[in-house]
């Protein structure tokens, strides 16, 4: 299993610990985050970089992108890119699994300063986190927004500026296609449910074509 995007590797640490004893990989570029994925799970493949610079020869059964990271790449040639990869890195009849947000649920207006949620950083430190959408709104198709981390315990908020790109169902379909992926089942959340014009994801898995 190769986990694109896999940030602190969360998913796959929690499948070592469940009991998976196979080949697992996450690859991701911030070397800050791979770093507490080692500290966790050592017994995990932990790769620095994206797929435009590393290639497998067909050898997961399972390729994975999720918590969005598939909407990170928002130009067609990144997305392409990403696909031909991934085809590669899988064996004959297996899966690519991730989702995108449905850009029909607009879920970037409730982007807003006024909605917080809070987590816990990796030191214990509780904090509280808020978005705001930049540029009045999407923007073909391309969301840019800023992302602020707050603390009691820090002197100021951390504030980082991202990009979501949110592609309709053709869209999305046009460039599995094109990458020669044939679309296997698709959900519109994570409870299972169809795809529909006002679900909020648009979960895909795929398998390489004959």
């Amino acid at each position: 299993m190769l986990d694109v995007g896999c940030g602190t590797g969360q998913l796959l640490r929690r499948a070592r610990a469940e009991g998976h004893r196979g080949r697992l990989m996450g690859l991701d570029p911030a070397a800050a985050m791979l770093v507490q994925a080692r500290a966790a799970r050592p017994d995990v493949e932990w790769v620095l970089g994206d797929t435009r610079v590393r290639r497998w020869g067909a050898g997961f059964d399972l390729v994975v992108m999720t918590g969005h990271a598939f909407q990170a790449l928002v130009g067609d040639e990144e997305i392409r890119c990403c696909l031909r990869a991934v085809r590669e890195a899988l064996r004959p009849g297996g899966r690519f699994v991730f989702e995108v947000g449905n850009p029909a649920a607009r879920a970037w207006e409730r982007w807003t300063p006024e909605r917080t949620h809070e987590t816990v950083a990796a030191d214990g430190t509780p904090v509280r986190v808020t978005h705001e959408v930049l540029d009045g709104g999407p923007r073909d198709g391309r969301v840019r927004f800023t992302e602020a981390y707050d603390s009691d315990r820090w002197p100021a908020p951390r504030v980082s500026r991202g990009v979501l790109r949110f592609l309709d169902p053709g869209s999305l379909a046009g460039f599995l296609a094109a990458a020669g992926f044939a679309v296997v089942e698709q959900y519109g959340d994570w409870d299972g449910r169809p795809p529909a014009a006002a679900a909020p994801e648009i979960i895909t898995v795929a398998t390489p074509a004959p």
